[in-house]
C-alpha cells in the first residue's frame, strides 16, 4: 500500500512539468557566432587592453566568475557578482537588476561601463577598422568595408545566443530518455514540494521573474547592490534581483548577488531560511543538491568551432 501511495505522489508531481528541457538545436548564424566569440575572448575591447568578456564570464565553465566581484579596467571591482552568459537567451530580462532588455543591450552595457571595458561606442569603431584581421572578417560576414558599432554588438549577440547547454541529465530525463537516481527524484520531489519551484521554473529554471531577497526573513540590505530599486525607483523593491538561472548552478560559485554562498549546501540553507521560512534537513539538503547537478549540460558546440 505505502508503494502504491508514493507511485502515485509521484505520479502527481511529475505531471505537467514546470520545467522544459532545452533544445537540442538552437538558431543561429554560424559565421557571425564565431565572429562574435573573437570578439568576446579579445582585450581589443578594453580600453586598457586588460579586459575581455571571457574574464568574467568564464564560458567554458559555467558562464559565470569565480570571484565575488569581477576585475576591469585598471582593476577596478564590480558591484555584484557576475551571472552565467549560459542560456541567457532565455533570460527575459538581462542583469541582477533587469536594466537590458535583451542581449544587445547586455552587451553594450560593459563595454561602456567605467569600470569594466571603461570604452564608447566611437572608439571600439575606431581600434576595430584599424584591425587588418577584423576588416577582412566583417568583410566576409557583413560584406560592409566600413565596421560599425551595431556590428560589433550583433556579432557578440549572435555568439551568446549560441551558448546553450543542452542534453542535460535532467532535461534527457525529461524526454524520457533516462531514468534519475533514487535521490536525484526525491531531491526534484523535495524542490517541488518546498516551493522551490515558484520562483525556478521554465527552461531556464529561473531568468523569467524578480522576486526579492528575504521574502520570509529579512536578508542584509546593503545600498551599493543595484538592485530592482535602482531601476524602478521603488522603495518597495529594495533587495529585488532577477531569478538566477539553476542550469550548471554547480559550475556557478559563488552564490547570489552579492556572492556570500561559497558552496550549494550553503546556498540552499540561505535560501530556505530567508525565502521558503523552513530548515530543510542535512539529507534533504544532499537530495536537493543531487537534482541540482543533474542540471549540467553540454558545453555548448560553438566554443568548439575555429
Amino acid at each position: 500500500m505505502k508503494t502504491f501511495l508514493l507511485l502515485i505522489i509521484t505520479l502527481t508531481l511529475f505531471a505537467n512539468e514546470p520545467i522544459s528541457p532545452i533544445p537540442t538545436e538552437v538558431k543561429f548564424n554560424l559565421e557571425k557566432a564565431k565572429l562574435g566569440k573573437k570578439l568576446f575572448f579579445d582585450t581589443i575591447l578594453s580600453k586598457d587592453n586588460s579586459t575581455a568578456c571571457v574574464s568574467c564570464h568564464n564560458v567554458f565553465d559555467g558562464g559565470a566568475d569565480s570571484n565575488v566581484v569581477s576585475s576591469g579596467y585598471a582593476n577596478k571591482k564590480g558591484n555584484i557578482q557576475s551571472p552565467t552568459v549560459l542560456n541567457s537567451r532565455y533570460n527575459f530580462k538581462q542583469f541582477w537588476n533587469g536594466r537590458a532588455r535583451n542581449l544587445t543591450q547586455q552587451a553594450d552595457g560593459p563595454i561602456n561601463n567605467p569600470a569594466e571595458h571603461n570604452m564608447d561606442a566611437k572608439t571600439v569603431e575606431n581600434r576595430i577598422n584599424d584591425s587588418i584581421e577584423y576588416k577582412r572578417l566583417f568583410k566576409s560576414v557583413y560584406g560592409t568595408s566600413y565596421i560599425s558599432y551595431t556590428q560589433v554588438l550583433e556579432a557578440i549577440v549572435e555568439f551568446e545566443n549560441a551558448l546553450t547547454t543542452p542534453n542535460s541529465k535532467f532535461d534527457r530525463f525529461l524526454r524520457d530518455e533516462i531514468q534519475l537516481t533514487k535521490d536525484e527524484k526525491e531531491g526534484y520531489i523535495l524542490f517541488k514540494q518546498n516551493g522551490c519551484i515558484t520562483c525556478h521554473n521554465g527552461i531556464n529554471i529561473g531568468g523569467n521573474s524578480f522576486q526579492k531577497m528575504g521574502t520570509f526573513l529579512e536578508y542584509e540590505l546593503k545600498s551599493d547592490y543595484p538592485d530592482r530599486s535602482k531601476i524602478t525607483n521603488n522603495p518597495n523593491h529594495k533587495n529585488v534581483f532577477k531569478v538566477p538561472t539553476l542550469r550548471n548552478i554547480n559550475k556557478t560559485a559563488p552564490y547570489f548577488h552579492d556572492g556570500s554562498a561559497k558552496t550549494l549546501k550553503e546556498a540552499l540553507t540561505i535560501m530556505a531560511k530567508h525565502n521558503l521560512g523552513i530548515k530543510l534537513e542535512d539529507k534533504e539538503v544532499e537530495k536537493i543538491i543531487a537534482f541540482l547537478k543533474t542540471l549540467d549540460g553540454e558545453k555548448p558546440k560553438i566554443l568548439e568551432e575555429k
